[in-house]
């Protein structure tokens, strides 16, 4: 899941950024409303996290041209304490929720999750193949209601295979899936990342075939286990 976070603080984007990813989630950082504006026109995101004093184009203005786009990703704006009529305003420009600042870390992750978990009400919340159970909203995974300790990377990894089970995953997908704008991160790195994730998910029936030279796919349980996907939201 891809948040788009655009903050002109670096120390504080720095610091929710680390914590996001810490959590599994792919995340891209802007620090300029030129910049975050550029970026919603080109590229997809699960949330944007937008501050609204934003130099060079404000955040409301940022926020204006989104939903003139017919942008429906949800949006948690962070304003300054006193920024009574800024929180008014974002909310009536369409965002979803907001925090005034200084706000509590642990708090703005659980806004964070509550906003993926209404998004997920209008889609899958939890994927099921076999015994293997992945839950997108809190990003875990179990095998026979057993939690499987993951990495951020491997849930990525799992996430994007999962959704695209039975087909070809390219390596260059996974990559544009996990990492974030200018991120080096090699294709070595991937083979390690499935090599640790076909160990972990074997009591789950599951398979990672690898298609040399093209990537990777998903195989479904060999002993015909059913599989569903639950679209309820909790």
């Amino acid at each position: 899941m891809r948040i788009l976070l655009a903050e002109d603080d670096e120390v504080l984007a720095d610091g929710l950024s680390r914590a996001l990813r810490e959590t599994g989630y792919a995340v891209d950082v802007v620090n300029d409303g030129q910049q975050a504006d550029a970026a919603l026109s080109t590229q997809e995101c699960d949330l944007l996290i937008l501050d609204l004093g934003l130099p060079k184009m404000s955040g409301l203005e940022v926020l204006r041209r989104a939903r003139a786009r017919h942008m429906y990703t949800p949006v948690l704006i962070l304003t300054a304490a006193d920024s009574v009529e800024q929180r008014v305003q974002g909310l009536d420009l369409g965002a979803d929720d907001y925090m005034a600042k200084p706000f509590s870390l642990n708090e703005l992750l659980a806004r964070v999750r509550a906003l993926t978990r209404r998004q997920a009400g209008f889609g899958q919340s939890r994927i099921q193949l076999g015994n293997l159970s992945f839950d997108l909203v809190s990003r875990s995974a179990q095998v026979n209601e057993q939690l499987i300790d993951l990495s951020a990377r491997e849930l990525g990894v799992l996430e994007i295979l999962l959704n695209r089970t039975g087909r070809l995953v390219s390596k260059e997908q996974i990559l544009d899936h996990l990492c974030e704008w200018g991120e080096e991160v090699s294709h070595n790195a991937i083979e390690v990342y499935v090599h640790r994730l076909r160990k972990k998910l074997e009591p789950s029936g599951l398979s990672i075939t690898t298609i040399r030279g093209l990537g990777y796919c998903l195989e479904k349980p060999k002993d015909g286990v059913a599989d569903n996907t639950d679209a309820s939201d909790e």
